[in-house]
Parts: C-alpha cells; sequence; structure tokens
C-alpha cells in the first residue's frame, strides 16, 4: 500500500514539473515573440498608409502614418499658464471680423506701459499672452494689429505652413515664392496659406529627416555664418542632426524685420546674434520700426528673440537642443519618438528636465522660478526708467525743444527701449540665458537714465557699451 502511494505521488511530482517546465517554455517564448515584435516594432516605426510628397501639407494625412505625433501635435490647442508664462483661456464674444470665442489675456492690460513704450504702434492697441501651434495662424489673421495697420504677406513667412504656397507662388522656386508673397498685402497671402506650423515645414517626406524650410532663416543663417568666416552655410547639408533640432525652431522663433520696399523679411545676423550687435546693425543701416508718438525718437521693435537668446545661455553651450526641452523624447512601448506636444518644460518637467537633472520636479521648478522671478524684477525696474525718460522727452518737445537738441536723449531711448523690449518679447523671462538678460536690462536701465541727462544738457555725451560687439 505505501509502496503505491510513494508511486503516486512520484508520478504526481513529475507531472507537476512537467507542467511547471511547459508553463515556463510557453512564458520564454511568449516573451521572446514579444522582444522580437519590439525589435520589429522599433525597425519598423510607422506603417506606410498613404504616400507622402513634397505637396502633402494637412498634418492629418502625415497624422495616418505617424498617429502618436499627430495626437501630441493636435494638443498643442491646450491653454494653461505657468507661473510666468503660457495663456489662460479669456472668453469672448465672436464677431463677423473676428469668428475667435477664446483669446489670451491682454499683456497690455497686465502692464499699460508696455502701450508707453509702443505709443504710436500697433503692438500698443493688440499684445497677447503666447498660445500654442494650433493658434498661431488664427492669431496673426484676427488680432486687431491688423485693423490699424497694413500689415505685409511677409508676417505669413512665421504663422502658417509656407512651404507649398511659397513654390507655388514661384513657380516651384522656394526663394522666388517668398519674395512674391512678402509684397502682397496680408489679406492676400493669407488666402494662399491654409495651416498653421505643420509636419511638412519641418520634415522631409521621403525621409522623415529634420529639413529647415523658411527662407528667412536660409539666409539669416548664412549670414551670421559668413561673419564667422563660413561661406555659403547650408543648414540642409553642413548642419549636425543636434543643430537641426533648433534651427527647425529657429526658423521663426528670432527677431526680424521688413527690409526695403519689397518688404522682404530679413534676419539681421550680419553682426552677430546678441541684441547690442543686432542693434548696432540696425543702426548702421538706418533701420526704424516706427516713430515713436510721444517723443519723436525713431525706435525699434523686437520681436521673439527665443533662439538668439537660447544661443547665448548655458544649455545652448553644453549642446541641448530645444527640442530636448520642448519636444522631448518619450517612449511609447518599443517607440522613442519626440513629443510634439510643443509646450512649456515646466509642464513636463520629468522630460524635459530630469532627463540631464537628477533632482525632484519641485526643485527643478523652483529653480527656474527664480530665475524668472530676478529677470521679471530687473525688467521691471528698466521698464520704469524708460518710461520716465519718455516722460522727460515728451515734456521737452511739448516745451518746443529742437530735434537737434533732443537728438541724442532719442538715440539712447531707441537703444534702452530695443534691449529691454528684446528680453520683453523673448518667450522664457529670462531662462534662456539668465546673465545675458540681466547685462540688457542693466544696459537699458543706464541708457535711460543717460537718457534722462542728455534731456537736461543736450550737449551730454553718452556713454556706449560696445566691448562685446
Amino acid at each position: 500500500m505505501r509502496a503505491s502511494l510513494r508511486g503516486m505521488s512520484r508520478v504526481a511530482f513529475l507531472l507537476g514539473v512537467a507542467v511547471l517546465a511547459a508553463l515556463a517554455a510557453a512564458a520564454t517564448a511568449a516573451l521572446l515573440v514579444n522582444v522580437q515584435e519590439r525589435k520589429q516594432e522599433a525597425r519598423s516605426p510607422f506603417f506606410r498608409v498613404v504616400e507622402l510628397t513634397d505637396e502633402t501639407q494637412d498634418p492629418a494625412v502625415w497624422g495616418k502614418n505617424f498617429p502618436l505625433q499627430y495626437d501630441a501635435y493636435k494638443r498643442t490647442v491646450d491653454q494653461v499658464r505657468t507661473r510666468y508664462g503660457g495663456s489662460e483661456a479669456v472668453p469672448r464674444t465672436p464677431t463677423n471680423a473676428d469668428p475667435r470665442s477664446v483669446v489670451a489675456q491682454s499683456r497690455l492690460e497686465e502692464d499699460p506701459r508696455l502701450r508707453t513704450m509702443w505709443a504710436g504702434y500697433a503692438f500698443a492697441v493688440d499684445f497677447r499672452e503666447e498660445r500654442g501651434h494650433a493658434y498661431m495662424l488664427d492669431d496673426q489673421t484676427f488680432t486687431e494689429r491688423q485693423q490699424v495697420s497694413a500689415q505685409p504677406g511677409t508676417c505669413i513667412h512665421c504663422h502658417a505652413s509656407v512651404y507649398v504656397p511659397y513654390k507655388k507662388a514661384g513657380g516651384g522656386d522656394l526663394i522666388k515664392g517668398f519674395e512674391v508673397m512678402n509684397q502682397m498685402p496680408y489679406a492676400e497671402a493669407r488666402t494662399h496659406v491654409t495651416y498653421p506650423v505643420a509636419c511638412i515645414d519641418c520634415h522631409d517626406p521621403e525621409t522623415m529627416a529634420l529639413r529647415v524650410t523658411r527662407p528667412g532663416f536660409l539666409e539669416g543663417i548664412r549670414a551670421y555664418k559668413a561673419s564667422q568666416g563660413v561661406a555659403d552655410y547650408d543648414p540642409n547639408t553642413m548642419a549636425t542632426r543636434q543643430e537641426m533640432r533648433s534651427f527647425v525652431c529657429g526658423q521663426c522663433h528670432v527677431e526680424y524685420y521688413f527690409a526695403g520696399a519689397e518688404k522682404r523679411l530679413t534676419y539681421p545676423w550680419d553682426k552677430g546674434l546678441k541684441a547690442d550687435q543686432i542693434a548696432a546693425y540696425y543702426d548702421e543701416n538706418g533701420h526704424k520700426d516706427f516713430v515713436h508718438a510721444e517723443t519723436g525718437a525713431a525706435v525699434l521693435k523686437a520681436q521673439h528673440p527665443e533662439f538668439e537668446m537660447w544661443n547665448q545661455g548655458i544649455h545652448a553651450r553644453s549642446g541641448v537642443a530645444c527640442a530636448d526641452c520642448h519636444m522631448p523624447y518619450q517612449r511609447v512601448g518599443a517607440l522613442k519618438i519626440s513629443d510634439h506636444h510643443v509646450r512649456s518644460p515646466m509642464l513636463n518637467v520629468n522630460n524635459a528636465c530630469q532627463t540631464c537633472h537628477n533632482f525632484p520636479e519641485e526643485e527643478l521648478r523652483e529653480r527656474v522660478h527664480t530665475i524668472q522671478a530676478r529677470t521679471v524684477e530687473m525688467r521691471d525696474r528698466a521698464m520704469d526708467a524708460l518710461v520716465a525718460l519718455i516722460g522727460d522727452l515728451k515734456a521737452a518737445r511739448d516745451a518746443g525743444r529742437t530735434d537737434e537738441e533732443l537728438a541724442t536723449a532719442r538715440q539712447l531711448q531707441r537703444r534702452a527701449q530695443f534691449l529691454l523690449d528684446f528680453v520683453e518679447s523673448e518667450n522664457s523671462n529670462g531662462f534662456h540665458a539668465p546673465q545675458e538678460a540681466a547685462r540688457l536690462l542693466t544696459q537699458s536701465v543706464d541708457y535711460a537714465r543717460q537718457g534722462q541727462l542728455a534731456v537736461r544738457d543736450p550737449a551730454y555725451e553718452p556713454r556706449w557699451d560696445v566691448s562685446r560687439f
């Protein structure tokens, strides 16, 4: 009897071992199959559902091949305010002239001193917080600035998907089409474009490689590289992939002006990318954006010089690209893709910052806020100094002082205003290059205070900081 039981136990034991071995083998096989599937997925990062050509503008069509990237791209409609930037949705009643039911909050209402700085210019009428790429075309189309200023088609360059429209307008020639559309009235140029920035503006449809398609950047970076001794620079053939991950952003996030009667969009980089180098370039060619309504000064309006400021900061010097922080890599299954939900790193600290900085999220966020708070404080002091100079100049002008007597003070207003505006219009509140932002704001305060001295004494000889030119 005992022998029989022992025999049954041995059989049960062997059967159990066999079952466990079979389960282990099945699990191992399943794991190997999964690994193989993941490897295959990584080797084939997308399925070619549709054929993309150099004329496929609609990002939804690209999205059929790249659904993960397209889903993130669509999320640029999000409106989330960070402590020192971004926008919350402000409701408005749509009209026939402006069908938008939501806009960003007004920067002019947040700080009325901006109206004084830009008196006589369209930005004194409408200037709002930045919003995501999804809004870039509509916000340009329906801004109140269009109602008070005859804006040219040049503005389309950075507010729409222009690669295909430029080529069509130029009969296949990108640069010729750029020149044709620059000279159109804005309303006419607007009829040639359909989408905000789209996949085709940054990617080659055959290889998906990054590419620069904006003529303004192609010409601007060529001029900048020439100043460094590099002739005939072409980013599409000479830049590294990591450089391209910033250049595609620098196509639009830059300072620019409209050159000549043809309103050619021009990036003023012949002398360098620093604000005072750009100011020197403008002084040399005599450019002005407008004449200040209260002082008569021929002043400049900085645009959105994120690329220029980033180039002065520690991240650029460390080889960190714009996309590393604003479009950081993320894992989706076996795929490693760039997050096309382009947004502030403060809304994505884990992927945007902690990849390099091994500190808690709140610690990193507070470091950024400290830099921005100090920059905002310096900016406020520079704004007070500029407004005081404008007040003194206006009073002197109203009192009958001549243009000759006010010439030096006006030139100092021009420089103080541009350096302040360079930081004001750059959408990082100093974070891209904290020391450079502090340097510019310090110079701005100095020029504004010197301007007040020049109002009091027309013979005053200003001290120009040219050490970094």
